[in-house]
């Protein structure tokens, strides 16, 4: 019989500061205690797989008839992005800090990115994804220049209307830049935003990530040597530049993803599907929108249950998360925070407590193990824990 495993990743679901929080400014921020406050919070499969029994976590209201095993998890790679929390829970732990432009980028970069698209540059600060564009659309509209920001994270991201550089044009424009983004620049990921209407603008689904690979090998590439199959659902593919994703289904928001990966479910094959969910994080956190965001947990949840009764005997489910984004926190960037990990399988014991693990990549070695090959990356495996 085919061994599967499916990865889900609630993007920015944070729950709770981390030790080190007070290093990034992210003192007091906890983004499933900010839903769960709200009173907005309906996750009742969540709760079955053991959410609401993870120990120090604000919104503790432990449950007896937990069906699946529970932790929450110390990030130890230096950031709080997408690029570094993905490449940890795969493996390979990101020690050296990936450069951020709080400032803006240098003119030397500037003048690269001009010398390469032919185009003028706006903007060029720390800017919001949605104010940028109310911002500065009209004025990118008018003149054909490209919309250049950054965040806290280690991006560079181009924005751009539809109907003034079609999507392949700004996605070769993006390709571009990830070239000149290279060395002591190497930025984790150089970010397509396209958008379109009127003002004020609405960004669209077509955005498209172009990130680094990552540094070392990741359990993705040691399944792909061993035989399996990866298949990556919503920004995988983006999140390790394509590296040993064997078959990709780009991101369609997360109604779309969820639809997607219950059809895998319903197929044959070996290995392991991993599937990014964004809206909670580009919609909701960075907006600090506390009820849609509430709102996009209680409809991944819905989703959720019908996943639980089409997955089969040797399937394992694990649900995690990359970082945080609390949309009751200050600000509008990402927050350093524990992540959840939930991890179900009708072969697997229930109600086990993992207490605190102290790094994403403990998920990498367990799947390792799970699939029984030779990969040990970073982390430690808790397979004999819950097997």
């Amino acid at each position: 019989m085919d061994r599967r495993v499916f990865w889900i990743v609630l993007d920015s679901v944070g729950c709770g500061e981390a030790p080190d929080a007070a290093k990034f400014g992210d003192e007091g921020s906890d983004t499933l205690g900010s839903c769960y406050r709200s009173g907005l919070l309906n996750v009742p499969n969540l709760a079955r797989l053991g959410l609401f029994n993870i120990e120090g976590t604000s919104f503790r209201k432990p449950a007896d008839d937990v069906i699946g095993c529970y932790c929450r998890m110390q990030e130890q790679s230096f950031g709080k992005d997408t690029t570094v929390g993905h490449w940890e829970m795969a493996g390979t732990i990101s020690h050296t800090p990936l450069p951020t432009y709080p400032d803006g980028f240098p003119q030397e970069i500037l003048d690269a990115l001009k010398q390469a698209t032919g185009r003028k540059i706006l903007c060029n600060k720390t800017y919001s994804g949605t104010d940028v564009i109310r911002d500065y659309g009209r004025e990118h509209v008018e003149t054909g220049a490209l919309i250049v920001y950054t965040s806290a994270d280690s991006v560079l991201q181009i924005a751009a209307h539809e109907d003034v550089i079609p999507i392949n044009e700004l996605y070769d424009i993006c390709a571009k830049a990830r070239n000149i983004m290279q060395g002591e620049h190497g930025v984790g990921r150089i970010i397509a935003r396209p958008f379109e209407g009127e003002w004020p603008y609405k960004r669209t689904v077509r955005r498209h990530d172009f990130s680094l690979q990552p540094s070392r090998e990741t359990v993705m590439d040691a399944l792909k040597s061993e035989g399996f199959v990866n298949i990556g659902v919503g920004k995988i593919y983006d999140i390790f530049a394509g590296k040993s994703v064997m078959f990709s289904y780009p991101n369609k928001g997360n109604d779309a993803n969820m639809e997607r990966t219950i059809d895998i479910a319903g197929a044959d094959f070996n290995g392991l599907c991993y599937v990014n969910l964004v809206d909670t994080d580009m919609i909701y956190g960075h907006r600090r929108d506390i009820p849609a965001y509430s709102k996009a947990l209680n409809d991944f949840d819905v989703q959720l249950g019908q996943l639980l009764e089409i997955l089969r005997e040797d399937d394992m489910l694990i649900i995690t998360a990359d970082h945080g984004c609390d949309p009751g926190f200050k600000g509008s960037d990402h927050t350093r925070e524990y992540v959840p990990c939930l991890v179900y399988g009708s072969k697997l014991r229930k109600g086990v407590d993992l207490g605190t693990r102290s790094t994403f990549a403990d998920q990498a070695s367990t799947i390792a193990e799970y699939f029984g090959i030779k990969y040990r990356g970073d982390g430690t495996s808790f397979l004999d824990q819950i097997m």
